[in-house]
């Protein structure tokens, strides 16, 4: 397997939760930032954080993944009129 580049990785990782069938993971970000892939943003459950995590790992293997979305549960989200 060739060793990908940040300009391949970033792209193909961002593809990947853009393209998922869980709406939450499509406005979710990815930067490539001292050698890792960050992902950030908000959804409304800790398991949507964990599966935007595994999607972005299944297709960027060889770089280290930085999980810093928030939780914000759908009833707080509603709450402060977002």
């Amino acid at each position: 397997m060739a060793i990908l580049s940040p300009n391949d990785v970033q792209p193909r990782a961002q593809a990947a939760l853009t393209n998922s069938p869980f709406y939450e993971l499509h406005e979710l970000q990815v930067e490539h930032r001292g050698g890792a892939l960050t992902i950030s943003g908000t959804v409304t459950s800790f398991y949507h954080k964990q599966l935007a995590q595994e999607v972005v790992r299944s297709v960027c293997k060889e770089i280290e993944v930085v999980n810093t979305i928030h939780v914000v549960p759908e009833e707080l989200s509603e709450a402060m009129g977002d």
